[in-house]
């Protein structure tokens, strides 16, 4: 698991992925979901070294590399 001390470091994901911690947002709630049905849950956002689209994993899933 990693945590605010890990960032911009090399990362990876529970699906392999690689890339650079930018973020760790406790309190972090998805507005693609509907307000109603929105809940409050521990995101990471990584971005891959040489660019390219940022991601987010659950930090519990993330190991530093």
């Amino acid at each position: 698991m990693i945590d605010r001390n890990d960032i911009g470091h090399h990362v990876q994901d529970a699906h392999g992925r690689t890339g650079i911690l930018r973020d760790i947002d406790p309190t972090w709630e998805d507005p693609s979901d509907p307000p109603g049905d929105r809940r409050q849950h521990e995101v990471a956002f990584i971005s891959p070294e040489r660019g390219g689209r940022e991601w987010h994993a659950d930090p519990t899933t993330v190991t530093r590399t």
